[in-house]
């Protein structure tokens, strides 16, 4: 897929960059998320090591790196579905570092995963409305009480079925989710997610195992959740992907941060090459030229 196809981030995303360094670690004039000192170590390998990482409101950052990097292991640290060895962060200035997942995503940062987590054996309608928040029949006093939650549950069902209409699956609503396709998943998942009405959606390779047919559809569902305002913070391998849509750039390798900035500043930066390629790769001929020369 080349980044012709790719919906180019808007001025407005790139406005809210102006003025933020190319550097690690960059302050961003209105942070949603702030991290500091984060670790997480399996035995000796020590798969996260983040000094400071801020992410942009209403931006389209991208997390990237080599297989190994530590990207979804600071996702499921930040969305509290692992724990961190050391470290602390905020969300809209309020502290999630020891929160679990769930309550994570009451505060209105939710994510999605790189395997789909749709609930196979219910519909797609279903699966829409258990990510309702807050729902009164849930409580055991509720349930007694059937006229305590019905207009909730209609306003619950309507709001599912917007979504499903925004993202093409309304005809869908009664097939079982099992039945869905790959990509069709993707799309129940990231419409799920915003059930909770989120300030902020973490994608976690949203276009892995996607049909190319799809792509376009869900690269243009990213960038209008920008557009209106939501941050969203991505993982994802394709290239083109993120230089097409991405507002910022953040690299990991090995666990840590080296390098962030704008598409053109990451394309060029020479840490991202040697995390890409192997440290120390030789210019064409470099390597001859010093074998002839000898030590």
């Amino acid at each position: 897929m080349s980044s012709d196809a790719t919906p180019g981030a808007p001025e407005a995303g790139q406005d809210r960059m102006a003025g933020t360094a190319p550097e690690t670690g960059s302050a961003k004039t209105d942070p949603i998320l702030k991290a500091d000192g984060i670790r997480r170590s399996f035995g000796g390998l020590t798969a996260v090591d983040v000094e400071h990482l801020e992410v942009q409101r209403s931006t389209i950052t991208a997390l990237i790196g080599p297989n190994g990097a530590g990207k979804s292991t600071l996702f499921n640290l930040l969305t509290g579905f692992d724990r961190a060895d050391a470290g602390e962060w905020s969300f809209q200035g309020r502290r999630i570092d020891r929160m679990a997942g769930h309550k994570v995503a009451r505060q209105g940062m939710v994510r999605t995963f790189q395997l789909t987590k749709a609930l196979t054996r219910l519909t797609v309608l279903e699966n829409m409305l258990l990510a309702a928040p807050g729902q009164r029949g849930e409580r055991f006093l509720g349930a007694f009480g059937r006229w305590l939650w019905t207009g909730q549950e209609a306003a619950n069902r309507e709001r599912a079925m917007e979504l499903l209409a925004r993202f093409k699956l309304d005809a869908k609503k009664d097939d079982i989710a099992g039945s869905l396709s790959g990509g069709q998943r993707k799309l129940l998942e990231m419409a799920r997610s915003l059930m909770v009405e989120p300030s902020m959606v973490m994608l976690d390779e949203p276009m892995a195992g996607v049909n190319p047919a799809l792509v376009q559809s869900l690269l243009e569902h990213i960038t209008a959740l920008r557009d209106e305002g939501t941050t969203v913070l991505f993982v994802e391998h394709d290239m083109d992907v993120i230089m097409g849509i991405s507002d910022w750039i953040v690299v990991m390798a090995q666990g840590r941060v080296i390098a962030e900035g704008r598409p053109a500043d990451i394309r060029s930066n020479e840490h991202v090459i040697d995390a890409y390629l192997g440290a120390h790769h030789d210019e064409p001929g470099q390597g001859a030229q010093q074998k002839e020369e000898g030590p």
